[in-house]
């Protein structure tokens, strides 16, 4: 069904380039997380400091143990029984951009849930950022008509699926502490 928007957006992907697609939130700017190359194109489309984190997608809880190496299994249980999108800050994540982690060494990341989105990366193999499809300090478009010009024309491809759909959920944001904690960010 995604076969040839997933194939369209890969080459870009590969590329070190930059998408435009929709997720199990809002629509996202999207780039390979693990090239700082591509992640500061995205820093620069957003006008945004580097100081300031990303969301990372992967596809499922094995690719999440590829890049997070210590991950509570209090943690892996809440992954197996969540419906809502939920963002974890993880500590010491490994093989990713690093220009994606944040100074005090923790990433964001998402088991994504849109079907379009878990293809994608199951396909491209590795984890892909996904932040909002606006200009820092702007408000988060809640559906495709409502992105900026600026956005349409600075990414490399802007996938074709779901542009009448509003959506306007962002994800729940917990945080693992050192001691294996949850703590709750952003509910």
């Amino acid at each position: 069904m995604f076969t040839s928007e997933i194939n369209k957006a890969l080459k870009v992907l590969k590329n070190e380039q930059v998408i435009l697609y929709p997720t199990d939130t809002v629509w996202g700017i999207g780039c390979d997380a693990t090239s700082e190359v591509a992640v500061n194109t995205i820093f620069k489309i957003k006008n945004r400091s580097e100081s300031k984190s990303l969301i990372i997608l992967v596809d499922g809880i094995e690719m999440l143990q590829k890049y997070i190496s210590k991950i509570p299994n209090t943690v892996i249980d809440l992954l197996n029984n969540t419906s809502n999108p939920t963002s974890i800050i993880y500590n010491n994540p490994v093989g990713l951009a690093k220009n994606v982690v944040a100074s005090d060494n923790t990433v964001a990341i998402r088991i994504v849930q849109n079907e379009f989105c878990k293809q994608l990366i199951s396909a491209f193999g590795k984890p892909i950022v996904s932040t909002s499809a606006n200009v820092s300090g702007n408000s988060t478009p809640k559906c495709f008509k409502e992105i900026d010009k600026a956005i349409l024309d600075s990414v490399d491809y802007i996938v074709n699926l779901q542009r009448e759909e509003v959506n306007d959920k962002s994800s729940t944001i917990l945080k693992v502490a050192e001691n294996g904690e949850i703590i709750v960010i952003r509910d």
